[in-house]
C-alpha cells in the first residue's frame, strides 16, 4: 500500500517531505489539502493532526506529522533504497548529518521563513510585505550564510563530501529565496552558490520544484 502524504505542492514543508520520498525512491500518493478554504482546520483533518498543519503522512496504521519527523522516518524505514541520507554506517558522519539538520532547524529556518512568508504569503492574505521584518531577518540570514560559506569552502556538502538529509532540508525555502531580490545573498557567496546549484539540480528536487508556484 502506497504511503499517503497530505499537503500541497507549493508548501515548503510538504515539498521537504516530497523531495525525501523521491530521493528514497518511495511511491506515495499526494492527497491535496485545500488551505485556502481552511480544510486543514476542519474536524476531519484535525483528528489526524491537531495542530492543523501540512504535511501529514499515513503509512498503514501510522499517522505522522511535522516534515522533519517525516523525512527522518522515511530515510530510516527505506534505508536500503535510494540515496543514503543519514550515513548511519559511519557514526561520525551520522553525527555531522544530525548536527547540520539541527543547524537548519534552529539557525537557518527561523530567519529565512519570515522573509519567504512576507514576500509570498502576506500578499495572498491581503497584506503588504513588512519591510522591517524582511530587513531584520535578511541581516540575520547573512550572518548564518557567512558560516555556511566557511563550511562549504572545506566540504562539498554541509555534513561532508556527501549529500545528506541536512542539505535536503534547505531546498524548499532557499528555492523561493532564489526567486527574490535576495537571491544575491546566495550568489554573492561562491561556495554557497556552488552548493545551491549542486543540490537544486538533483532530479528529485527538480521534479518537486515543478509544482512550487504561488498562484
Amino acid at each position: 500500500m502506497a504511503l499517503k502524504l497530505y499537503g500541497i505542492p507549493m508548501s515548503t514543508c510538504t515539498t521537504r517531505a516530497m523531495i525525501c520520498l523521491h530521493e528514497k525512491e518511495v511511491e506515495f500518493e499526494l492527497v491535496p489539502v485545500d488551505l485556502y478554504t481552511g480544510e486543514h482546520k476542519q474536524p476531519s483533518y484535525l483528528s489526524k493532526n491537531p495542530f492543523g498543519q501540512v504535511p501529514l503522512l499515513e503509512d498503514d496504521d501510522l499517522t505522522l506529522f511535522e516534515s522533519r519527523a517525516i523525512t527522518r522516518y522515511v530515510s530510516e524505514k527505506y534505508e536500503k533504497t535510494g540515496i543514503d541520507l543519514l550515513r548511519k554506517d559511519n557514526i561520525k558522519e551520522a553525527a555531522l548529518v544530525n548536527q547540520w539538520v539541527e543547524i537548519e532547524s534552529q539557525h537557518y529556518n527561523p530567519v529565512i521563513l519570515p522573509i519567504i512568508y512576507e514576500i509570498f504569503v502576506s500578499p495572498i492574505t491581503g497584506q503588504s510585505p513588512d519591510k522591517t521584518v524582511i530587513d531584520a531577518n535578511v541581516e540575520k540570514l547573512g550572518k548564518v550564510l557567512d558560516i555556511y560559506e566557511d563550511r562549504l569552502g572545506n566540504n562539498k556538502y554541509l555534513a561532508g563530501d556527501f549529500y545528506s538529509l541536512a542539505d535536503l532540508h534547505h531546498l524548499s525555502y532557499t528555492y523561493y529565496m532564489m526567486k527574490t531580490e535576495w537571491a544575491s545573498m546566495i550568489n554573492s557567496r561562491p561556495h554557497v552558490k556552488a552548493w545551491w546549484e549542486d543540490i537544486s539540480s538533483r532530479p528529485a528536487f527538480v521534479k518537486v520544484a515543478e509544482g512550487m508556484t504561488f498562484n
